[in-house]
Parts: structure tokens; C-alpha cells; sequence
């Protein structure tokens, strides 16, 4: 009897898969109809204004782009090689913050100042030699004064040495794609093979901002004192503009004038490098207009927030019958003002059928955004939000069987 009724199982199994495979094949998984986003403000149904070219300006090379979607805006020989002069100080924040944020460095740190930190040259925070100065007013001093000293203290905490540091420099350089930069200090002072773009520089910003909302604000510090010594910061734009709030100024006889800035009006983040200016009117004026042109003529739009649902396709031999199925992160995308009405995205998987287990945060296909003509200007990851395992013998019977069919 026992034997008699697995066979009726099985043959149930099968009669119910065929039945199932008769059926018409169910459309391939897929937002219904590309449609833009409902959340849209009206406004956006406005038609476009004309763009015009991006403003000329007084440098070497520029580039202006869009923090959240990373679209370019506007660039002038941005892979062009340059000195970073204290542009520098950017990556040397990007390890110390490293440091802090892994535990291994912490704000309160007291840091004795070396002879080599002493007796550096160019811009300094006027610390002395053998003096305990906390982790704190060093990364003020590099930040906001530009401090060559205090720079090469914090090295020097860091990496042991500064040749030390000037390693982890590079490595952090080559995880953030950096592909046109070089360190050979920590401070920014010429040397042959020290050089990087504006197009590396926007990238570094750019994970300043991304990696370290928590130290992001010592950027847009207007000064500090430290030993009964004002130090007002080189970003003459902090006092200029209310909207800007970062980043770092540089400057050597042969690097010219360096700034990148990083602003924020409306929920939109615009960040802009300037390399070689004649001068430091020249290299706010530049940025300015950058930012301006920015602001003006473009608008950014969230379409999907991170972790949201954007498909429930279904699993087979899965506990659950269905999985969530969406982004990472927050995805957005630029585009002329007066055009973000015409965004649609589409969502499809990679391949059908899923079959568990799922893994969280495993691709399982593609988010595309495309502009009003159709072009494609985005593509995101579609990931499993949560894991999918596997549901009981029963189920992975029945879907083996269903399988066959599909």
C-alpha cells in the first residue's frame, strides 16, 4: 500500500506539471510598462530649457559632475595629468578617516610631532617638535589650515612612517579607481611622480562625502584656533556661497591655483574640481560659475530608494513563493531641467526561473534608467534584498518536477 500511494504521488506530480507546462509561458519578469517615476513633482512635466555649453573658465583642466548619479555635467581635459599641490590632503583625510571609522585610530589619540613633521615646508598649523597634539586639531590643522605639518604627524600615526603611509595612500588610490594618480607624499609638495586629474580628484570627493558622513562636516570649517593662533580656511567660497561646504584648496608655483568644492542646494550635490588657476580669484570665480551652471540648467531625481521592493518574481524550492527583488542603494539620475518626466526604468532578471537558495544581496539582474529618447544613462544591480532558502523535501520534489516542464 505504502508503495502504492508514493506512485500516486509521484504520478499526481506529473500529471499536475504537464497540466501546468500546457499552459501559455508566463512573459518574461518585468516592470509592466516603463512609466516614469509617480513621485515626480509636477514641475517636471515643464518641457526642457535649452542647455547651453558649460561656462569657459580660467584653468588648466575642470570637471563638474553630479555627487548622487555621477553624471559628468561639464569637463575641460579632465584626465589631463596634473600636480594635486594640497589636493592631496584629500586622500591623506581618506586614510585617517579609514583609520578612525576601523577603530585603530580614535579622535582623542594623542600624536608627538616629529622632527620631520617640524621642520616641513609650505603651509603650516606652527605645532612643535616633541609636543603631544591631539588627532582631533591635526586633521583641523591639515583641513582647514593646509597644515604640511600637521599632515606628515598624522602620517606618521597612521602609517608608521610617512613612506608607510604613502603606501596605504596608493593602495586606497587603486580601490577607489583612481587610475591617473600617484602619491609620493602626504602633504602635496612637487615631486616628479606625484601628479593625478580632476576626473580623480571628483572621485576621491566624491567618497569623502559617500564614506564619511561623520567627519564630512571638518571640511566646511570657516576656521579654528589652536595654541592662541586663528587659522581661517583657504576655501574662500565657504563665506561666499551658504550652499558650499567643502572641500580643500591647493597651491604651488607649479601646480597653480587648486579647488574642489562640494555644494548642496535642494537635496542636490554638486561637486567640481578646478586644476591650475592663474590665481585664487581665478579658481573661486571658476568654480562658482561651475556650480552656477549646474544648479541652473539640471535637476537630479531619486527614482528608486535603497532596499525597496521593485519585483516579487517567484522561487522555485524556496520556503517562501516569492523573493524581494531590489536595489542596494539609491539610485538616481541627472538630466536637463524640465526632463525628468521623461525618465522610465525597467527591471528585469538576469535569467528565469530563480531557483533557491538565494544568497542576500545576490544579483539577480538589472535596473535600466533611460531619458526621453530611450538611451540608456543608468544601469543598477538588482540584488535579492533577503536571503531565500531552501523549503522542505516537498517542495523541492514539486518544483524538481515543475521544472522539467518549464
Amino acid at each position: 500500500m505504502i508503495r502504492l500511494s508514493t506512485t500516486a504521488c509521484i504520478l499526481g506530480l506529473i500529471i499536475a506539471s504537464a497540466a501546468h507546462a500546457n499552459t501559455p509561458p508566463a512573459a518574461p519578469v518585468q516592470v509592466p510598462a516603463p512609466t516614469p517615476s509617480a513621485t515626480l513633482p509636477a514641475a517636471a512635466t515643464r518641457a526642457a530649457a535649452p542647455v547651453p555649453a558649460p561656462p569657459s573658465v580660467t584653468a588648466r583642466s575642470w570637471i563638474l559632475l553630479d555627487h548622487f548619479s555621477g553624471r559628468v555635467l561639464a569637463q575641460e581635459r579632465a584626465d589631463e595629468r596634473s600636480e594635486p599641490a594640497s589636493l592631496t590632503k584629500l586622500m591623506t583625510a581618506y586614510v585617517v578617516f579609514t583609520a578612525l571609522s576601523e577603530g585603530r585610530l580614535k579622535l582623542t589619540d594623542m600624536v608627538t610631532i616629529s622632527e620631520h613633521a617640524w621642520r616641513s615646508e609650505g603651509s603650516r598649523t606652527f605645532v612643535q617638535v616633541g609636543t603631544q597634539i591631539p588627532v582631533d586639531i591635526l586633521l583641523k590643522g591639515m583641513i582647514v589650515q593646509s597644515g604640511n605639518d600637521a599632515s606628515i604627524a598624522l602620517a606618521e600615526q597612521v602609517g608608521g612612517t610617512e613612506p608607510g603611509f604613502v603606501q596605504m595612500m596608493n593602495e586606497y588610490a587603486r580601490r577607489l579607481g583612481l587610475n591617473s594618480t600617484h602619491y609620493l607624499n602626504s602633504d602635496g609638495l612637487p615631486a616628479p611622480e606625484h601628479y593625478t586629474t580632476a576626473r580623480d580628484v571628483s572621485t576621491l570627493a566624491n567618497a569623502l562625502i559617500r564614506d564619511f558622513p561623520q567627519y564630512y562636516s571638518l571640511f566646511g570649517l570657516r576656521e579654528f584656533r589652536w595654541n592662541n593662533i586663528r587659522q581661517p580656511n583657504r576655501n574662500g567660497l565657504l563665506g561666499k556661497d551658504p550652499s558650499v561646504d567643502g572641500l580643500k584648496t591647493g597651491h604651488t608655483d607649479s601646480a597653480g591655483y587648486c579647488l574642489a568644492t562640494s555644494a548642496s542646494r535642494n537635496g542636490m550635490r554638486l561637486v567640481s574640481v578646478v586644476m591650475g588657476a592663474p590665481n585664487i580669484k581665478a579658481r573661486e570665480e571658476a568654480s562658482a560659475a561651475l556650480l552656477a551652471y549646474g544648479y541652473t540648467y539640471y535637476e537630479t531625481i531619486r527614482l528608486k530608494s535603497a532596499n525597496e521592493t521593485v519585483l516579487r518574481p517567484h522561487v522555485y524550492k524556496a520556503a517562501s513563493e516569492f523573493a524581494a527583488i531590489g536595489v542596494r542603494h539609491d539610485v538616481y539620475a541627472t538630466v536637463a531641467r524640465g526632463q525628468a518626466a521623461t525618465l522610465t526604468t525597467r527591471a528585469l532578471l538576469g535569467h528565469e526561473p530563480l531557483v533557491a537558495p538565494l544568497a542576500a544581496g545576490q544579483d539577480v539582474g538589472e535596473l535600466t534608467v533611460a531619458d526621453g529618447s530611450g538611451g540608456v544613462i543608468a544601469r543598477v544591480p538588482l540584488v535579492a534584498l533577503a536571503a531565500v532558502p531552501q523549503g522542505g523535501l516537498w517542495a523541492r520534489a514539486w518544483d524538481s518536477v515543475a521544472l522539467m516542464f518549464h
